[in-house]
């Protein structure tokens, strides 16, 4: 049931780019693996469940794991975009997909150390950034998802968040979260 959910949310979200799953398609699983563990730190990645996209944007299951993280190999969208979440946060992101609301008292954590791309920082549901403009680069950072309530003093940014410091990712929505450098 865990990895078919993955499975609906990551097709669901991220089956928008060819040119993004032809390279990933093209990758080995050693290399796929060692893209999906560069998600996040060692001891996390290690033993962590490893998935990755195959031709068609549906998930596989690479390596089973023995912690409660998944890690995913480089999703079709453009950019680098390795994930490790835990099992709060793939229900955050299920109902994120759905377009349902997260579920109450779940709070989840994710790691995205080799960063990524994003086409919006407010609009949850973007699939390219608005105006045609680049996806904006995130850098290695952490995420936190679905906080009782936010803390008032981090910073929203809009389009264009100061990404050197922590900020609101999709503020305003049912699907803000907590975007922290880790560098």
């Amino acid at each position: 049931m865990r990895f078919q959910s993955i499975s609906v949310l990551f097709t669901a979200s991220f089956a928008m780019s060819v040119a993004g799953a032809a390279s990933a398609a093209e990758m080995s699983d050693a290399e796929l693996i060692k893209n999906a563990m560069s998600a996040g730190p060692s001891t996390v990645a290690e033993n962590a469940t490893i998935m990755a996209f195959d031709e068609d944007g549906q998930m596989r299951t690479l390596r089973e794991g023995t912690n409660n993280f998944t890690c995913v190999a480089d999703d079709p969208t453009p950019g680098n975009n390795p994930m490790c979440v835990d099992e709060n946060a793939m229900a955050w992101m299920m109902a994120w997909v759905n377009k349902t609301e997260p579920p109450a008292n779940k709070v989840g954590f994710g790691y995205m150390l080799a960063g990524g791309a994003t086409p919006s920082n407010v609009d949850p549901f973007a699939t390219e950034p608005p105006g045609g403009g680049a996806l904006a680069q995130e850098p290695p950072h952490v995420m936190i998802f679905n906080l009782p309530e936010l803390p008032q003093d981090y910073p929203t940014g809009g389009e264009t968040p100061d990404m050197s410091q922590p900020w609101v990712m999709w503020a305003g929505t049912p699907y803000e979260h907590l975007m922290i450098p880790t560098e």
